[in-house]
């Protein structure tokens, strides 16, 4: 069995935002010279997420405003968190809401997805550095 790691990093600027990458993690694929088996895509930080859905730019914005509403960022004063000196409450809320991971079946050398489907990270504290981890296992 082969056994395969890679990080991706990211540095969104914006609090909030959503990017594809299942061409990041197909490049890592390929890289890994496995056919069959597994990937594993995990947030290596608790306020950013990695999920599947559809890349359609008004599902991002219904998910945007969607956690907004459910955890909204202000007030700051309303998460017990901040009280720590941070204001990204809400972010851990939202990680937890939207997940922090896939596993994505790989088949003939390439990910078995769905219809649409699609892998995204989610950044719900941006203006730093974060990485994904993408663990490729199989033969």
């Amino acid at each position: 069995m082969k056994s395969y790691r890679k990080e991706l990093w990211f540095n969104i600027p914006k609090r909030r935002g959503f990017i594809n990458i299942t061409p990041q993690v197909e490049g890592a694929l390929h890289d890994s010279g496995v056919r069959e088996g597994l990937v594993l895509v995990n947030a290596m930080h608790i306020t950013a997420s990695v999920f599947i859905n559809d890349d359609e730019s008004g599902l991002h914005q219904d998910y945007d405003r969607w956690l907004e509403e459910l955890a909204p960022h202000a007030p700051v004063s309303k998460y017990l968190h901040n009280r720590t000196g941070e204001d990204n409450g809400d972010a851990h809320l939202k990680r937890q809401i939207m997940g922090r991971e896939v596993v994505v079946a790989i088949t003939e050398g390439k990910l078995d997805f769905g219809p649409w489907e699609q892998i995204f990270y989610g950044e719900f504290d941006g203006g730093r550095r974060k990485r994904v981890l993408v663990k490729i296992i199989g033969e």
